[in-house]
């Protein structure tokens, strides 16, 4: 079963992870999310959720642990308003998802002042390509509830980029 579940899920959740924390740090995660789910295998609940949202909510948690990383460059790509030079980093590849290259600095400055929820919850979607149900099962948050402030998040986005067009 496992076998099977990482030919189907290891090169999404690589790809995804990738883009938040570069690829070495990515295929040291990929091996701790699969370990976890392995080790932790009764626990989960096809009732709950799809096996997706629960190897993705494993992903988010471990991915937390990176999480000063992830905001430590987010910050420098605020100051400098730069891209770092590196194209799977996330300041990179978040403004080219909501089209807004030329407003690194004050993009990369909003998703460093984000919860840690809502930037999970924002990249999720648009790095990982999860659907709001799975990102809401990875999450744990009620789908409707995810929806709602996914609408916000991006709502603030494109509030923020137009006053600074």
């Amino acid at each position: 079963m496992f076998a099977e579940l990482f030919d189907e899920h290891a090169q999404p959740l690589h790809r995804y992870l990738a883009r938040r924390v570069g690829v070495d740090v990515a295929d040291d995660l990929v091996s701790e999310t699969f370990l976890t789910a392995m080790r932790g295998q009764e626990s989960y609940d096809p009732q709950r959720g799809s096996v997706v949202g629960w190897l993705y909510g494993i992903a988010t948690n471990l991915l937390r642990g990176h999480a000063k990383r992830e905001v430590r460059l987010l910050r420098t790509a605020e100051r400098y308003g730069v891209d770092l030079g590196v194209a799977e980093t996330l300041e990179h590849t978040v403004v080219t998802r909501i089209d807004a290259r030329s407003h690194l600095r004050l993009i990369a400055g909003e998703l460093a002042r984000m919860p840690s929820g809502d930037r999970d919850l924002l990249l999720l979607v648009s790095l990982a390509g999860l659907s709001v149900q799975e990102t809401a099962e990875a999450l744990g948050l009620n789908p409707g509830t995810a929806r709602s402030r996914l609408h916000r998040l991006r709502t603030k986005l494109k509030e923020l980029e137009l006053r600074h067009a």
